[in-house]
């Protein structure tokens, strides 16, 4: 211990002693050692931390997969959850929910508020119980007995102050009185983190009959010792009898555990953006051991000295080794720092959409976790020259202006060799992050069908004892459209169930008249959205066939339907489709088919997303298919966030009791559903562009440093003859021979690398050439630049001074 206790005060001394060296150091292990604490803080919360619920590696969620729409996580029918819930081994019990929105009024200004129905297993099957009051009943479920509520910590907070006098009191949720009867623990929020709500699921009878209704999700408490793989085959089993009785669709079970449920679409960019901080901090780490071993020269002559009177090579090692571990040590509580500074803006430029990023922060795994990689590092970074430097040539070094081994050939070729492996991964981060940058820009430049520009939107829901016939949903929307055309500086204004579709949006099958029923291998369901008339107009959807919905479509008169391109191409590809008719569903025997005719064509719209097919979809009129809960789109003369207000107060003119909610231009919409690549691509060009920054401060200072050591040999050079440009080319020689070993070693590296980063990319392959080619030149032209500097320093050298020197 006394003898580390002097190691440690020796090595305080000679930091001290050199105060510009400690500082780069630390400076460049603190921006490495950083951005691994930051990102790890978030691999900790998000993918790491157990989910807030008993046992949650038991918990697991149950879909349907729905081949023909190439879903794997759809929803189930009544019947359908409860065969599953009576038939399967493996789960201790399941419990069916859904989302749902609430107008909640009688508390002040009326807002809508996220939630859920579910069945009464739902908070056992968590292993949650309310921190005040109770949860509901099995008796509850049932309509008429449904009449109660439980809220989050967050609602009971926020709008009712923290009373616990509001439990066993009314509130309105969509004009219906419900009455609390318990609030959640602060942490809980299930199925997404902005649920603050449920109620009893008060499914009618009639709704638990229809085998063929998609319409709840379900999630199960597995029985101990069962795993996810065992339990597919149990449920896959039962799914595979269901779909042959029922449907011959291919359904069946798809068991997903929680966790995976939760994180699995953050989890591959999670992981790409560790690897790429990983990489910083080796870059980091190699130009730490370049400075060292380049210090190492200047201290040759103490090294040997040391040797000469005794000192054994490990002694010395172990000296060198504390002396790199302050270092880190110094460069991990630096590194803390910008971590924790840094973890603010992560979090601020983070999408939303990403769970459990409230729970992001420094605690004892992620303080474990920076002291662990600091040591690891002042190791990595330190052993190299520590090992180069603790063989010095006694004879050569004691000699008055001899060289030893760390300024000799051996020691040019490890930092060479460091240089080389710098090159080689910051051209691995640059090309991820290249590929990134094309695929968002693919994004960008991709033609949605639409016009966005100009567009706002808001989300409207009818709820209370005013609206509950069509009719009065048709008058509602006419009338808020007439009022909001009317505010100056609209140009437009229409309305839609939906403007992007879900993964489960509403949808059914179709029977098209005078052909035979789909087989079950052709059968596939298509989205059916109310439109009001001027709807495609305001969009700027182009009509390519027929006409849009006007007065003659209304309640009573023959059903129309509009239909997108690729319905028509692909349902009538040989024939104009004006005036076919089809139903939804299947004619059933002694029915009357309500057979509607297509009145139009209009062009596709990326309704999906981006990064998905354009499917068949049809349109119907509001007035003859009327929706209680419609988004307004409204066109303006200028920016569009401006005149939310102005909208919004005609809501509340026609009715003050309804909420208005999701209000956003197009463009923030837009923004939203690209967040998640826009902040990928980010982050890794944020990284890539520092392990462009280390690289080239790495070959600066190689070659700055051999210019040094070899100025006697190019004043020799230069005194026999040679010309600046034979220097020129010896410098910028050995500079580029470095740099393009690097670039084919990242090269090869990066073409089965990047393969793992395939699901990030959109319009881009994972070997896209240009990237490739592109990053490497530039990669090439920095390397070329940075040594520029101790070139132009090399051309200078008087032969006769150099000479004379040495």
């Amino acid at each position: 211990m006394e003898t580390l206790l002097q190691d440690v005060r020796y090595a305080l001394r000679m930091l001290v002693k050199k105060p510009s060296f400690t500082a780069i150091v630390v400076l460049a292990l603190a921006i490495g050692i950083g951005a691994n604490t930051a990102i790890f803080s978030v691999v900790n919360a998000i993918l790491l931390r157990p989910l807030p619920y008993k046992t949650p590696d038991r918990i697991a969620m149950i879909w349907m997969t729905n081949p023909k729409l190439g879903i794997d996580q759809d929803w189930h029918s009544y019947p359908n959850y409860t065969d599953y819930k009576e038939q399967n081994q493996v789960f201790e019990d399941m419990a069916a929910f859904n989302d749902r929105s609430y107008n909640l009024t009688g508390t002040g200004e009326p807002v809508r508020v996220m939630g859920a129905w579910a069945t009464a297993s739902l908070f056992s099957v968590l292993g949650v119980d309310p921190a005040q009051g109770r949860a509901f009943s099995v008796e509850e479920e049932e309509p008429g007995k449904d009449r109660v509520v439980v809220i989050s910590h967050g609602l009971w907070q926020r709008r009712f102050g923290g009373d616990a006098g509001v439990i066993g009191q009314p509130i309105s949720l969509n004009g219906v009185d419900r009455t609390v009867i318990g609030i959640m623990p602060a942490n809980f929020a299930f199925p997404q983190k902005d649920t603050e709500l449920w109620v009893p699921s008060g499914l009618s009878p009639q709704r638990k009959q229809g085998r063929s209704s998609f319409f709840l999700k379900s999630v199960g408490r597995l029985k101990p010792g069962v795993t996810v793989a065992q339990a597919q085959s149990d449920m896959g089993a039962i799914g595979d009898r269901l779909d042959e009785q029922y449907f011959r669709s291919g359904y069946t079970a798809n068991i997903v555990s929680l966790h995976e449920q939760e994180t699995g679409k953050v989890r591959p960019a999670l992981l790409v953006l560790l690897g790429a901080v990983v990489f910083v901090l080796l870059i980091a780490c190699i130009n730490v051991a370049n400075l060292l071993l380049a210090r190492a020269a200047t201290r040759e002559r103490e090294i040997a000295l040391r040797t000469a009177l005794g000192a054994g090579r490990f002694r010395l090692v172990r000296q060198l080794l504390t002396e790199s571990a302050l270092l880190a040590f110094m460069g991990g509580i630096a590194g803390l720092l910008l971590a924790y500074w840094g973890l603010k803006a992560l979090v601020a430029l983070s999408p939303g959409n990403i769970p459990r990023l409230d729970q992001v922060g420094i605690d004892s795994r992620v303080l474990g976790f920076t002291f662990a990689i600091s040591l690891l590092t002042g190791f990595v970074f330190g052993l190299v020259p520590a090992l180069q430097a603790s063989k010095p040539d006694l004879n050569e070094t004691l000699k008055e202006g001899g060289r030893g081994s760390a300024g000799g050939v051996k020691g040019r070729r490890v930092r060479s060799l460091l240089v080389v492996s710098e090159i080689a991964m910051s051209l691995i981060l640059l090309i991820c992050a290249g590929l990134l940058i094309r695929s968002f820009n693919r994004l960008q430049k991709f033609d949605l069908g639409f016009n966005p520009n100009n567009l706002l939107t808001m989300r409207v829901q009818l709820s209370g004892s005013k609206y509950r016939e069509n009719k009065q949903f048709v008058d509602f929307y006419r009338q808020l459209i007439e009022r909001m055309e009317s505010v100056p500086g609209v140009q437009s204004v229409g309305a839609t169930s939906s403007i992007f579709l879900s993964d489960t949006p509403q949808s059914t099958n179709f029977t098209i008249e005078g052909r035979p029923i789909f087989t079950d291998a052709e059968r596939i369901e298509v989205p059916l959205d109310a439109v009001t008339t001027d709807y495609f107009k305001v969009m700027g959807v182009p009509l390519l066939r027929g006409r849009i919905f006007d007065d003659r479509d209304q309640i009573g008169t023959p059903l129309t339907v509009i239909v997108n391109e690729t319905f028509a191409r692909r349902f009538f590809p040989d024939e104009d489709p004006i005036g076919k008719r089809f139903m939804y569903g299947e004619p059933q025997e002694g029915e009357t088919p309500d057979w509607r005719m297509i009145v139009g064509v209009v062009a596709d719209m990326r309704r999906t997303g981006f990064d998905k097919e354009v499917r068949p979809e049809t349109f119907l009129p509001q007035n003859q298919f009327p929706d209680n809960a419609l988004t307004i789109v409204a066109r303006t003369a200028s920016n569009p966030a401006n005149f939310a207000n102005a909208l919004r107060s005609e809501v509340w003119a026609i009715d003050k009791d309804q909420s208005v909610f999701k209000i956003e231009t197009m463009d923030e919409t837009l923004s939203e559903m690209t967040s998640q690549r826009r902040f990928n691509m980010l982050l890794l060009g944020l990284f890539a562009a520092v392990a462009l920054i280390l690289a080239a401060v790495g070959i600066y200072g190689v070659i700055s440093y051999s210019v040094t050591q070899r100025t006697h040999e190019i004043g020799i050079r230069m005194a026999l003859g040679a010309g600046q440009r034979d220097v020129l080319k010896l410098i910028v020689g050995q500079a580029m021979q470095m740099a393009f070993i690097g670039v084919a070693i990242g090269l090869v590296a990066s073409f089965f690398l990047t393969r793992l980063m395939s699901s990030l990319l959109y319009g881009v392959s994972a070997t896209d050439p240009i990237t490739f080619a592109v990053i490497s030149l530039a990669l090439s032209g920095v390397a070329l630049g940075a040594c520029a500097v101790p070139a132009r320093r090399a051309l200078k050298v008087d032969p006769m001074i150099a000479l004379r020197y040495e």
